[in-house]
């Protein structure tokens, strides 16, 4: 168990590790991280929490209220940090850097998910199938396809959808909105990816290379069809080599009968070959197997 410190300049200070906290409080709250101390329990679900702080906040998800209003626009949030977070998105400000490449991002949490892109870690592990994620949420949307569950219904149609954004994206088919413009022309798109793709046309971008041949595009779909272009040469290609040696095996075949002939010519004009025991065995020759 930990000792606590009365140090001089008014702090709490751990006795084995150098953390120090401004009153007691902080330094109760902190030590209820390492004993699991859950005292604060929610009247609205079964969920219980280590400062009354985090009650309160998780309180709001059930009552609905958001107390932190943009003044730049009209969302609001039930956290203050979220507001903070929220408000970079009008400002453009983005402190969080990676260290792999130039991005930079609002909040740490997502530059933390995107540095997994470098480093190749998935610490989410689906438990139905070995498939593993870089964040939680996208595991959380992956075990619905084994549940089946779609929480998300469109109020337009009859489908339903595993992810919001899914259903987000769904609903502007219906509603004809195309929120993403082109800043290099006048077109806009439903959907962020499709907008993404569309820019390359003017930047000349093309990031899906051919492993069979130097040709590069733009788009993945035109990526795929390319590749598939390939397969179905492939095939054929080896349908035709088949094809091939089965003629060979027919005019070979053609080839033994003409020397029988001549052989039976030689001998007697009115022997027949089965009189000779001459025996040619012929089997049928599907060209199409």
């Amino acid at each position: 168990m930990h000792t606590r410190i009365h140090k001089e300049d008014n702090t709490y200070q751990y006795s084995q590790f150098d953390i120090s906290f401004a009153n007691l409080s902080n330094l109760k709250m902190h030590n209820r991280i390492h004993t699991g101390e859950k005292s604060y329990q929610c009247r609205y679900c079964d969920k219980s929490f280590s400062s009354s702080n985090i009650l309160q906040n998780h309180t709001m998800h059930h009552t609905g209220e958001k107390p932190y209003q943009c003044s730049q626009c009209d969302k609001s949030f039930t956290r203050s940090n979220s507001l903070k977070m929220h408000t970079r998105i009008h400002t453009g400000e983005k402190p969080y850097q990676c260290s792999h490449c130039d991005k930079s991002f609002t909040d740490k949490s997502t530059l933390k998910s995107h540095t997994r892109i470098h480093t190749g870690e998935k610490p989410y592990q689906c438990s139905q199938c070995d498939k593993s994620f870089t964040k939680s949420n996208n595991l959380k949307s992956h075990t619905r396809i084994h549940t089946g569950e779609k929480l998300y219904k469109c109020s337009l149609c009859d489908k339903s959808f595993t992810e919001y954004s899914t259903l987000k994206s769904h609903t502007r088919i219906h509603t004809g909105e195309k929120p993403y413009q082109c800043s290099h022309c006048d077109r806009s798109f439903s959907q962020k990816s499709t907008l993404k793709s569309h820019i390359r046309i003017h930047t000349g971008e093309k990031p899906y290379q051919c492993s069979h041949c130097e040709q590069a595009f733009s788009d993945k779909r035109n990526h795929t069809h390319h590749i598939k272009k390939h397969q179905r040469q492939h095939s054929y290609t080896a349908t035709e080599k088949q094809m091939d040696s089965k003629i060979c095996d027919i005019y070979s075949l053609s080839d033994s009968k003409v020397k029988i002939k001549q052989i039976d010519s030689e001998t007697s004009e009115t022997e027949s070959l089965s009189e000779l025991k001459l025996e040619v065995k012929e089997e049928p020759i599907d060209m199409y197997e």
